[in-house]
C-alpha cells in the first residue's frame, strides 16, 4: 500500500478529516496543509486506519478532542456547587483579592528590575 493511501480508514474517519479540513481552510489555512493537519489529526485520535466492520480495528481515544474544559477532576466542580451561595461568594472574594495583591507586587517587582 503507497504512503497516503486512505483505503484502510473507514467512512466515520474520512468524514472526519473533511470535517477538520474545512474547519482548518475556514481559518485561512492553505488546502494541502489543512488536509495533512486534519489526517494528523484523525491518526491521532483514532489510531490510524481502522478497516470497517464489527470487531475490527482498535476503539477511538479522542484524546485531542478531549483537551481543555472544565478543571477540577473527577468530581468536576460539583463539591463546590454543594456549598452554600454566601461560602462560594466569600472565597471567591478572598481570591479576588488575592489576585490583585500578588498582581500589584509583580508590577512592582518589575519596575525595579527596569531600573
Amino acid at each position: 500500500m503507497p504512503r497516503g493511501d486512505k483505503s484502510s480508514y473507514t467512512g466515520k474517519q474520512k468524514r472526519m478529516a473533511e470535517h477538520i479540513e474545512e474547519g482548518y481552510e475556514k481559518r485561512g489555512t492553505p488546502k494541502k496543509e489543512a488536509e495533512r493537519r486534519a489526517w494528523a489529526t484523525v491518526n491521532k485520535e483514532t489510531g490510524g486506519g481502522n478497516r470497517s466492520g464489527s470487531g475490527r480495528g482498535v476503539p477511538d481515544t479522542n484524546v485531542s478532542a478531549k483537551k481543555g474544559g472544565r478543571i477540577g477532576g473527577p468530581r468536576g466542580g460539583k463539591a463546590s456547587a454543594s456549598r452554600p451561595a454566601a461560602a462560594r461568594s466569600r472565597s471567591a472574594k478572598k481570591a479576588a483579592a488575592t489576585r490583585k495583591r500578588n498582581a500589584t507586587k509583580r508590577s512592582a517587582k518589575r519596575k525595579t528590575a527596569r531600573k
